[in-house]
């Protein structure tokens, strides 16, 4: 009898370390739909790769109010990255059939179906591990983002903590490092270029003539006047 209380105490007491969890998350949301972010998850563990090979390593990074990015910019990530994330509240399920059909085909994970609202989630709190709690922490955060956040925020946000290359951070570090000018004054076939490298961004840095960035630029050039931006 004893163990089994000593269980059910243990059992509620995990239940309200992981609501506590979850509203210490819920409140950083709160927070930061009125403040900018000054670092993330994803940041913190990047710098701490970075510093093992030097003790002096920085981040390159700049936040970028939502007016001064290039609407190029915007218009690339969304037709790379989330078509429909003006209408969807979070997650885009025909995405996410189409990515499982993909994965399915070519035997191997090609594909991953995640939004936006998605990939800031998991940016701003969240390791790269690929688990099932992450996953469903994930969606947690993602419902936190699209009940609080407006869609407008939750582009500024990402365009403005993603990674583009060996330490670099948001669209403003980004435009300066392969282009040497600002965000705003960003080009269709930049931004198409930098919404290719997205995905793999140091890899990109360091071999910015693959052919296969190329083909994406040239995808994601065709689709942009077709993506709506908030």
């Amino acid at each position: 009898m004893n163990a089994l209380l000593w269980l059910k105490r243990l059992a509620l007491g995990a239940l309200a370390l992981l609501v506590a969890y979850q509203v210490w998350l819920f409140g950083w949301v709160l927070w930061w739909n009125w403040v900018d972010p000054d670092t993330t998850r994803f940041m913190s563990i990047r710098l701490e790769e970075l510093r093992a090979r030097d003790p002096q390593a920085q981040l390159q990074k700049q936040w970028i109010a939502y007016p001064r990015i290039s609407v190029n910019l915007k218009r690339a990530i969304i037709a790379a990255e989330d078509a429909r994330f003006v209408d969807h509240e979070g997650f885009d399920w025909e995405g996410i059939q189409k990515a499982i059909e993909k994965n399915q085909k070519k035997g191997r994970v090609v594909a991953g179906g995640s939004t936006i609202s998605q990939q800031l989630a998991k940016n701003l709190f969240l390791t790269p591990a690929r688990t099932p709690w992450r996953k469903a922490e994930e969606a947690v955060i993602t419902l936190m983002l699209e009940s609080v956040w407006s869609k407008q925020r939750i582009l500024e946000v990402y365009l403005n903590v993603i990674e583009w290359g060996d330490g670099i951070f948001g669209a403003g570090a980004a435009a300066r490092h392969y282009y040497g000018i600002s965000a705003a004054q960003i080009s269709p076939e930049q931004a198409a270029r930098l919404a290719g490298i997205v995905p793999n961004p140091r890899f990109y840095d360091r071999n910015r003539n693959a052919p296969g960035l190329a083909r994406k630029t040239a995808i994601i050039l065709a689709r942009m006047p077709a993506a709506e931006v908030p």
